[in-house]
């Protein structure tokens, strides 16, 4: 499974990218903000997890512009560190399918990951 990286911190891209090789995803591709990973997204692409805050486009705006464009079922998971009830709400209306707030381990991002896939096996 391919996965996309969007975060402007590259320790955290880098983070994200070495748990998710842990968990057993090998396959990934790194954006240091929304605009840049609106244009490294293609059809390969088959996992978003994306930050929040980043300059230029941040993560809200980029998943708005992804659900409206290019991928409007992509499964996309929000890795912030916003965790205030109303940021979660805001992030689901928005099109995340799910949330995780820093900091984290890679067994709960795999949890995560598994429960987005479920749920869009599930909803197929």
């Amino acid at each position: 499974m391919k996965f996309l990286v969007v975060d402007d911190s590259a320790t955290m891209r880098r983070i994200v990218v070495n748990s998710l090789k842990r968990i057993g995803y090998e396959e990934c591709i790194e954006a240091g903000d929304g605009q840049e990973a609106l244009s490294l997204y293609d059809d390969s692409v088959e996992f978003v997890i994306t930050d929040w805050n980043m300059p230029n486009m941040g993560g809200l705006d980029f998943v708005r512009a992804l659900r409206a464009g290019p991928g409007p079922n992509i499964p996309i998971l929000m890795v912030t560190t916003r965790s205030v009830r109303e940021d979660i709400v805001q992030a689901a209306q928005a099109g995340v399918n799910n949330y995780v707030v820093k900091p984290f381990t890679p067994q709960v991002l795999k949890e995560k990951i598994d429960q987005v896939l479920g749920a869009m096996q599930g909803a197929a």
